[in-house]
């Protein structure tokens, strides 16, 4: 999740033992040098390069979170210098020891820019810049990539996102972590540099923060949510801007990979935040098209089985699910030798494998593939209804029988929430005892079956008011019951009036029969055999994103809530289905 992480990185970083990190000894520290920006506005950054020799190879870690936090907490900054690599270690615009105003990721293109220019400009530098970071550390990276710098050869930007319809919204949905990402990463320092009372060390912000919380996520409309107004201004511009209006176009990158000339490895995980699969695989695919006429694309995709956070890619389970010893990699090692094959002209055979390299949950291994998604076959499993009194269906490659529809009431007052506040593979079960959510079960699998790709949802909605959220999220059912979710919460939902986001927000008329689904679920899961595929339909999933209200006003701007009846067609007329990418191997 993309606040806990945050957070814990933080906190971490005060006790991690640094004990595998080469003795401060072995190589060069200068401290708090002021790099200047095009502005004026001087930003600093920790220098960490080897003794002697050079010119060397740089390579940019840029950070809101700290850069001293950052060095206690991560062993790659060291293993660089090992390696023979210069680093520098910045703290963005507005963050700790840098000068300026932050207002999060919106400086980060010409600041990156600026930074990695001077970078090479440097006379113990050879002039070949690289970049690397999970998370808003990978953004970053981004965001500066397509000012096109001359001289950035080669990023890794993990776990980040590609535009800002599935970042800062989902599908026209608030994403609500925002609030705790502010809460506990941002304000405390912001606090400590402008002598605002409250929390001022991480801390003492996530103890508030358990007091705090339930009021903030509950206060409606969002814009009226008064404890960040003094720390992040920002938040309330972001709020005044829907997710289809252009004034985001600064965080788009879709658009851009033309601009983008560096060696990319796009890193991310099933369990990442809901950007982070969607991102490396939408990026990946965007620079693979913009460089069609070149010889060597320079581009990767790793896909793991991890939830967001450096540390989680090292782990074999995700939530409550075990993968296994084969699920842990070294984020180190696989930075660092991307950086020497495109730095350092090492030839490694990085350039020689196949571009696509991703982990099969289930079956619990790695797979390697020319493209993604790799071929498979869509194979539609029909929705059908449950009987009268029952919120349980099925689901089947058999079409459904003629005249079936089956409706709940979803009152945004009384919100499907989720009861677990971190990432991973959690058991779902425990809503199938709600009557606001629908379940759709196959017969147990007769062999294994294997999903991996993205995933197509079709489903024939009405309802009898102007907008709502269509939720659908895919879960697998074991034979004792449990109901492991394949994603994080964001992939698997869809507000109506942005069923088509390019021409904005377009309300419902009630009762009409409207053709919906979520665009980006995305997975690689075996279901097992004796497993089950579960769809699971509900209008909400509280307090990951925001509440619809239902009564056609924006929940930024009111607070009037609506009960809506929302009725799914299964019938032969209005198919409802859910389109699974099958390996042809496992149909």
């Amino acid at each position: 999740m993309k606040v806990n992480c945050q957070v814990l990185c933080v906190i971490a970083a005060l006790t991690c033992a640094i004990a595998q990190q080469p003795p401060i000894s072995d190589f060069i520290l200068e401290q708090n040098v002021a790099i200047p920006m095009r502005d004026g506005v001087l930003l600093r950054a920790d220098i960490l390069r080897p003794k002697g020799g050079g010119p060397f190879p740089v390579l940019v870690y840029r950070t809101p979170y700290g850069k001293h936090f950052a060095q206690k907490e991560y062993t790659i900054f060291r293993r660089a210098v090992q390696r023979g690599y210069a680093v520098v270690i910045q703290d963005v615009r507005g963050r700790y020891a840098s000068d300026g105003e932050f207002r999060p990721y919106e400086n980060e293109g010409r600041d990156g820019y600026d930074t990695i220019e001077w970078a090479a400009k440097q006379s113990w530098s050879n002039g070949n810049v690289g970049t690397f970071g999970l998370s808003y550390p990978g953004a970053v990276q981004w965001l500066a990539a397509v000012e096109s710098p001359p001289h950035l050869k080669a990023m890794v930007p993990a776990m980040t996102f590609s535009t800002p319809q599935n970042f800062f919204y989902a599908s026209g949905t608030w994403d609500m972590s925002w609030i705790e990402w502010i809460w506990d990463n941002i304000a405390p320092d912001v606090r400590a540099r402008k002598g605002l009372p409250g929390a001022k060390t991480a801390e003492e912000a996530i103890a508030a923060w358990k007091l705090a919380a339930p009021k903030m996520l509950k206060t409606l409309p969002l814009k009226q949510l008064e404890d960040l107004r003094g720390v992040a201004p920002y938040y309330y511009d972001w709020l005044s801007h829907p997710a289809e209006d252009p004034w985001w176009d600064w965080a788009e990158l879709r658009n851009k990979y033309r601009r983008v000339h560096a060696a990319v490895l796009n890193l991310s995980g099933w369990y990442d935040d809901n950007y982070g699969p969607e991102g490396a695989t939408t990026n990946f695919n965007g620079l693979l098209k913009s460089r069609a006429n070149d010889g060597e694309k320079r581009t990767h995709l790793l896909l793991g089985p991890w939830v967001h956070g450096v540390d989680a890619t090292a782990k074999t389970t995700s939530g409550e699910r075990e993968f296994g010893p084969a699920a842990a990699i070294d984020y180190d090692e696989v930075v660092l030798r991307w950086m020497d094959r495109y730095l350092r002209g090492t030839a490694n055979g990085i350039d020689k494998g196949k571009p696509v390299r991703y982990f099969v949950m289930g079956d619990n291994t790695w797979r390697d593939a020319d493209s993604w998604p790799p071929p498979a076959t869509p194979v539609e499993y029909y929705l059908n209804a449950p009987p009268a009194g029952s919120n349980r269906g099925t689901i089947s490659r058999d079409r459904p029988a003629p005249h079936q529809v089956t409706s709940f009431i979803s009152d945004p007052g009384n919100p499907v929430l989720n009861a677990y506040d971190s990432s991973g593979a959690h058991d779902y079960r425990k809503l199938a005892k709600r009557s606001d959510v629908l379940l759709f079960d196959s017969a147990p699998m007769e062999r294994d079956l294997e999903v991996t790709g993205p995933i197509a949802v079709k489903i024939f909605v009405s309802c009898d008011c102007r907008d709502f959220d269509l939720w659908v999220r895919l879960l697998d059912l074991a034979p004792d019951g449990t109901a492991f979710n394949l994603m994080s919460p964001g992939l698997d939902v869809q507000r109506a009036s942005y069923r088509e986001m390019k021409r904005g927000r377009q309300l419902l008329r009630p009762g009409k029969i409207y053709e919906l689904g979520p665009a980006s679920l995305l997975a690689s899961n075996v279901f097992q055999k004796g497993h089950r595929l579960r769809l699971q339909i509900s209008g909400s999933l509280f307090p990951n994103f925001s509440r619809n209200l239902q009564s056609g006003e924006l929940e930024n701007d009111s607070a009037r809530l609506q009960k809506a009846t929302i009725s799914i067609y299964s019938d032969r007329r209005h198919p409802s289905r859910i389109v699974l990418p099958l390996m042809p191997q496992l149909q």
